[in-house]
């Protein structure tokens, strides 16, 4: 991508809403972000604070929004933005920030620092100073349908092993179903036995529902690099599908950025409200669990913990329903020190994954939640999440641990009462 410095300053100035305003305003500068960040925890670099990292969105705006900054502008004592600004802190922004919000629920004045990175991400990636494994990523997300550049012929090929595995018929573009699932490429490739899950789940709960050929991607790439053009495009390949098959409900995967594009994002996105819900696949069974259609038999005494993704509990909401399902069939489940909406992050979301340039930095921070196993002294771990399972197998095999990590659709799965047992 060429860089078009000129451009990504003006975008950068109108994602300065506000919200932004009013944060920087009240910004009382007292560290405290740094020590709810894994990043500056585990390195111990200044640079890694988070306000830090919005330090070019902070310089225009108050150049831009207050009485001093447009003053010194204009006695020329001002240090204008430049294109190595933007060089310099691309790294900040794109390889130590996973958008996981921790910062966001320590700061004294309420400032979301989450959402000011979102925003300073859609200047720096109008800039083209964003990781070239991102771009690609977005690229294929847009042209392909799917980030990993998995493509229709490959869900099929998913579907027919799951089909052949299970003696189900996986429904396809199915005309007025109560639901319609997504599923992460991440999902597809690496964990199709999240697939088998969903399947049998639904067969022995009766569930009405069915995948688009149209739209069955929920990784968002443009949340991610910061395109809300790209963003938004996705959001509507979604959204469309549903509308045509007149669904009632889509639900998102076990897949973290996933969830926060389409249920929070999304409406702004597109500039209309949906006219079917989201909801989450652990919202669901645990709901399917509490209404009696999901019957669960037997539980595991193994000793285990569970690891929050940050879009879908700090940021989502979605605190009580794993925990919920947990109790149901995990009878040695203990919690991490730091748990629920404080739970550290896996160190690979906001795209950080999909940048190779930060696989380094990745695992180096992957020791706080190495810290956290440890206290606990378990080895089994639980996720809901794709990207999270798959960054922390990685920082597991490079730490040489004795762990292992498991999807709660499939741990539930495991205990499913089927129909002939009903």
């Amino acid at each position: 991508m060429e860089h078009d410095f000129a451009k990504g300053v003006e975008e950068l100035g109108r994602q300065i809403d506000s919200r932004i305003a009013s944060y920087f305003s009240s910004c009382v500068h007292c560290g405290l972000c740094a020590e709810a960040c894994l990043f500056y925890t585990e390195t111990g670099d200044p640079r890694y604070t988070p306000i830090y990292k919005l330090e070019p969105m902070r310089r225009l705006w108050k150049e831009q929004h207050t009485f001093w900054g447009k003053f010194a502008v204009k006695l020329g004592l001002s240090k204008p933005l430049t294109e190595q600004d933007f060089a310099d802190w691309e790294e900040l922004v794109y390889d130590s920030c996973t958008m996981c919000g921790r910062c966001s629920m320590v700061c004294p004045v309420g400032n979301d620092i989450a959402y000011m990175i979102r925003k300073e991400r859609e200047g720096f990636s109008t800039a083209g100073y964003s990781p070239v494994g991102m771009q690609e990523a977005t690229h294929r997300a847009l042209t392909i349908g799917s980030p990993m550049g998995v493509t229709l012929k490959t869900l099929k090929a998913a579907l027919a092993h799951v089909e052949k595995d299970t003696g189900l018929k996986i429904p396809m573009d199915q005309q007025g179903a109560d639901y319609m699932t997504l599923f992460s490429s991440m999902e597809i490739v690496n964990f199709p036995e999240y697939i088998e899950s969903v399947a049998r789940i639904f067969d022995a709960a009766g569930v009405s529902w069915t995948i688009s050929s149209e739209a069955f991607e929920a990784t968002n790439s443009g949340i991610q690099i910061g395109s809300h053009e790209a963003a938004g495009e996705l959001v509507s390949r979604v959204v469309n599908a549903a509308e045509s098959l007149g669904v009632k409900f889509v639900i998102s995967p076990e897949c973290g950025h996933a969830y926060s594009a389409i249920r929070w994002e999304g409406p702004n996105l597109i500039g209309r409200p949906y006219k079917f819900e989201i909801i989450h696949i652990l919202e669901l069974l645990d709901q399917l669990q509490k209404d009696g259609r999901l019957q669960l038999s037997g539980h595991t005494d193994t000793p285990l913990t569970f690891h929050d993704p940050c879009q879908i509990v700090r940021r989502g909401g979605v605190v009580g329903p794993p925990r919920d399902l947990l109790g149901k069939v995990a009878s040695g489940f203990v919690e991490m020190a730091d748990h629920g909406t404080m739970n550290w992050c896996c160190g690979g979301g906001g795209g950080v994954s999909a940048n190779e340039r930060a696989e380094e930095l990745r695992l180096k921070v992957f020791d706080r939640k190495r810290k956290q196993l440890e206290e606990l002294g378990v080895k089994t771990m639980v996720t809901a999440c794709a990207n999270c399972r798959i960054v922390l197998e990685e920082g597991i095999e490079d730490r040489d641990m004795d762990v292992e990590v498991i999807g709660l659709t499939e741990l539930v799965a495991e205990y499913l009462t089927t129909k002939s047992a009903q």
